[in-house]
């Protein structure tokens, strides 16, 4: 369960991987009858994760090693889905009676007692709603023949948050932006997005710092649109701002090519040579590397090389790579190690 390689979700084969690292779709779904997660009690909590677990069994995709109870969930291996974008960093930090389901590959995971009963979600390769649309829906409409979901004919699905109301459902894109960022056209393109209801946030969604000019896209609103309009919107936005992405660094590539080809090698040598680098500096270094990849200023490592090492280089996932743990100091060094033995082996 605890991998050391990335899920499938971040093999850079899904359609504009060199500028979209993935396409996820999240909806928010609650239990016809029963209290929200904020307002159960420990023993309606207890039933409400062993009623999921149940239909899932039942659902006949549930594998027992793939099932984590919150007394699993030891800060490591916590850190460790947080980091892969499995679980929200929210879920450790409400109560204590959930549990979480992921599907081997991570293309498919549910958080059980979150905010809501239940938050399912499908990753994939690439800028991918649609597929990943279907894919979600499928898997939903199964589970709710199973719980017999909360919904309104006047307000869509009941959940614990107004803002999720009606469909329920978050569509976003983790998207790699270096040319807007070097070309200061960036606030430009966000508020743009802000402008036509997208929410634009950091690596791990809201309140988290923006790494590696890694930029996560998603829709604010869920009432009012079908779940297919939702998704459309977004891919349409992201498209856009995939073709904005592209001039800037075509243009970065004609204008100021001395100056790219310094950031890109002198990362390049960084992180070939380093004996010590914080998570936050291989990220940033990291991102000023695809690029160099992307624009063909660097033939090697691969992108899937480097989308690897942005996840193994998280200090949770860094550690259960290693199978120790490590304070600070140390996990610093063995990342360094990590990265000069990745990168000098393609």
């Amino acid at each position: 369960m605890f991998s050391k390689n990335i899920g499938k979700w971040l093999e850079p084969t899904g359609p504009e991987a060199d500028v979209v690292l993935s396409s996820r779709v999240r909806l928010a779904r609650n239990i016809r009858g029963l209290l929200f997660p904020g307002h159960a009690s420990p023993a309606e909590l207890e039933s409400i994760v062993q009623h999921c677990e149940t239909a899932l069994h039942r659902f006949s995709i549930y594998e027992p090693d793939l099932f984590v109870r919150n007394q699993e969930l030891t800060p490591l291996r916590a850190g460790y889905l947080t980091e892969r974008h499995l679980i929200s960093p929210d879920f450790l930090r409400l109560n204590q009676h959930k549990a979480a389901f992921i599907l081997g590959d991570e293309t498919l995971s549910v958080m059980i007692n979150e905010e809501d009963h239940l938050r399912l979600q499908v990753l994939a390769s690439g800028l991918d709603l649609g597929p990943v649309l279907k894919e979600l829906q499928t898997f939903d409409d199964a589970l709710g023949g199973e719980l017999g979901y909360a919904f309104s004919e006047q307000l869509g699905f009941l959940t614990a948050c107004p803002t999720n109301v009606g469909t329920g459902l978050r569509a976003s894109v983790l998207i790699h932006l270096p040319g807007l960022v070097l070309s200061r056209e960036i606030d430009k393109i966000l508020r743009g997005a802000l402008q036509v209801g997208l929410a634009v946030r950091g690596l791990f969604g809201e309140g988290t710092e923006t790494k590696g000019n890694l930029f996560q896209i998603s829709n604010q609103v869920t009432l009012g649109k079908s779940e297919e309009e939702i998704v459309e919107g977004v891919a349409k936005t992201t498209q856009d701002i995939i073709g904005y992405e592209r001039k800037m660094r075509d243009y970065l590539l004609e204008k100021l090519k001395p100056e790219v080809e310094d950031k890109v090698f002198r990362a390049d040598a960084v992180l070939r040579s380093a004996r010590l680098l914080s998570s936050a500096e291989a990220t940033n270094l990291l991102g000023v590397l695809r690029l160099g990849v992307t624009t063909g200023l660097l033939p090697k490592p691969d992108l899937r090389t480097l989308n690897e090492l942005l996840i193994l280089c998280r200090p949770s996932n860094l550690q259960v790579y290693f199978d120790q743990e490590m304070p600070s100091q140390e996990r610093d060094a063995r990342r360094a190690e990590l990265v000069r033995a990745r990168l000098l082996s393609v």
